[in-house]
């Protein structure tokens, strides 16, 4: 245990940073907004006279004149990320299902399924999409490109497209010295996350199942955000080998029968809780058939907020976090986060 005090004495003061920067958000120290530049050939740049340019997720080219201001945010990912630049005032609209930061709540609530007309009205001067509403929805897109609307199309995949979409955030917003703090404390805490994983020995490493929907089990593909969630808590995941259900998905077949067949290397079962997948422990220990597994039997079933670990922003951190916690507490047990 010596060992884990030298490692949490250096560990400990990125933390409380860090902690403070996912509660009050990358932007909170109120730095200046600026035209700082991007590297030519990058995927957002400020030119000499204020005018943004950002290639988005969709490999369309958009511009604005100036920083946007009054800005409809159409996927919760985008939205948390938005708060985390300190753009709280400048949001003046999100999708209806939204919760989460709490101040969404005062938002006006906008549907990209429904008339056009209403997100119109509200005069936004970017609008901002996932590339799916993108590729499914394009009269919705037209209709508001058609009146000079900019929308912008992004869905970060893995880290370098969360990092590549903070970057094109910030720029389109003004924000960019925020963005590099955003991407600077995501990089510092993964880094820490990572040499806690590392101190922890092999023969006490936990072999981890993840649950992402039911009725058949499904969990989630090696290349997901919630896999990398396990991956610098320091689990190993069980189902690595699992495909996904259909390309470009992060969810990926299992069902009961081929998890059962591993029913003796799952140390703890973890299910992702939510809109997704709306489960309690108490229903997980009286399915059928899963009294064989491990997790089981030794009652280590857990729920974890599914947004936290699969939405892709800089609550990953706090979702690493949790899931340490209760897979290693005496490695966690010094972390002073959220």
């Amino acid at each position: 245990m010596e060992m884990v005090s030298k490692l949490w004495r250096t560990l400990t003061l990125s933390a409380l940073v860090a902690a403070l920067a996912i509660t009050a958000g990358c932007g909170a120290s109120g730095g200046k907004e600026g035209p700082a530049k991007t590297a030519p050939g990058a995927a957002a740049k400020t030119s000499a006279n204020g005018a943004i340019t950002v290639v988005d997720d969709a490999k369309r080219t958009i511009q604005l004149a100036q920083p946007a201001r009054r800005i409809i945010s159409l996927y919760s990912g985008h939205t948390e990320n938005l708060f985390s630049l300190g753009l709280n005032d400048a949001i003046i609209g999100v999708s209806e299902s939204e919760t989460y930061p709490p101040e969404v709540k005062n938002k006006a609530a906008f549907d990209y399924r429904a008339d056009a007309e209403k997100v119109i009205a509200a005069k936004p001067d970017l609008v901002l999409i996932r590339t799916t509403v993108f590729e499914r929805n394009r009269d919705f897109v037209d209709k508001l490109e058609q009146v000079g609307i900019p929308v912008v199309a992004l869905f970060p995949e893995n880290l370098d497209d969360f990092y590549r979409n903070m970057d094109i955030l910030g720029t389109l917003t003004g924000r960019q010295a925020e963005a590099e703090t955003c991407k600077g404390e995501m990089k510092q805490r993964l880094a820490d996350f990572d040499a806690i994983a590392r101190s922890i020995p092999e023969n006490q490493r936990k072999r981890v199942f993840l649950e992402a929907t039911k009725d058949p089990v499904k969990t989630v593909t090696s290349d997901s955000m919630a896999a990398l969630v396990l991956q610098k808590a320091g689990a190993i995941n069980v189902a690595a080998d699992a495909k996904a259900v259909k390309e470009g998905s992060s969810i990926a077949s299992y069902g009961d029968e081929r998890l059962l067949t591993k029913a003796g290397e799952i140390d703890v079962y973890l299910a992702q809780k939510g809109v997704m997948n709306r489960v309690t422990e108490q229903e997980i220990y009286q399915r059928p058939g899963f009294e064989a597994i491990k997790a089981i039997k030794e009652k280590q079933v857990y729920l974890i907020d599914g947004d936290m670990i699969s939405r892709p922003t800089m609550r990953l951190l706090k979702g690493i976090e949790e899931l340490g916690q209760r897979l290693y507490p005496d490695y966690y047990s010094n972390i002073k986060g959220k």
